[in-house]
């Protein structure tokens, strides 16, 4: 796979940084994408450190022209985009019947555009190829939804319609769109939450224990690699058994 081109969106942090670790180990060249410049530039010392190779995107995928130029530097680099792991997503929570507009539209087009321009960006080689992989990072709330959530849960629920219908546009052309739903999982976005949710979170965890990046990292190995060739269109919950 050493020539094979990986592309992850918010990649400078928690689940992103761990995923793009963990594929730069499998010998997947690495584009660590994120707005988090200083950030980037560590995660891919990282993978060089490791014996990996990466390059570094400041991208704001909430750009459709961003996104487009960003991508389309990474072509002209690189001559291809082989896997594209959408994780790049944000919270700002609040009650359906207060909730900014602002709060709602900058978390749908994060977390929601920000997949399916991605995607559009990407797919286009994909096709030429033959070959691709797309895994987009979806969550348990865009399974069960959660109070206080409605524009995260929607943004993610979303991403799992995303992830089917792209699943059975491309996959006579071998490439394959799955989507990971994690739990609730040990990363900056979970660090702020009050004890006393943490420990409600638990008790609804089969496995007893939250999850740690590395749990989604090496799921969305497993799916844009070989072994995972006849797998598409699925949603790979990583929860500890939370939501069954």
């Amino acid at each position: 796979m050493s020539d094979r081109v990986a592309v992850v969106t918010g990649g400078s942090r928690g689940i992103g940084r761990e995923t793009a670790l963990t594929l730069a180990r499998t010998g997947l060249f690495l584009v660590v994408a994120s707005p988090e410049v200083e950030n980037n530039a560590k995660v891919a010392e990282e993978i060089h450190a490791a014996g990996g190779a990466a390059m570094t995107l400041d991208l704001d995928v909430s750009s459709y022209d961003a996104v487009k130029e960003g991508f389309a530097k990474v072509i002209a680099e690189k001559g291809r985009i082989d896997v594209l792991v959408n994780n790049a997503g944000i919270t700002r929570d609040g009650l359906a019947m207060r909730m900014k507009q602002a709060d709602w539209d900058l978390v749908l087009k994060i977390n929601l555009f920000g997949a399916f321009f991605a995607a559009q960006q990407a797919l286009p080689g994909m096709v030429k190829a033959r070959w691709g992989r797309i895994v987009n990072i979806a969550s348990v709330v865009g399974q069960a939804g959660s109070p206080g959530q409605a524009n995260y849960a929607a943004s993610k629920a979303g991403l799992i319609g995303l992830t089917k219908a792209l699943a059975q546009e491309v996959g006579s052309r071998g490439i394959t769109v799955n989507a990971v739903a994690p739990g609730y999982v040990q990363t900056d976005m979970t660090a702020g939450l009050p004890e006393e949710l943490k420990q409600k979170m638990l008790a609804s965890i089969p496995l007893a224990r939250l999850g740690v990046p590395a749990d989604v990292a090496n799921a969305v190995k497993f799916l844009v690699s070989d072994d995972a060739a006849y797998i598409t269109g699925h949603v790979l919950s990583v929860n500890g058994g939370m939501y069954m």
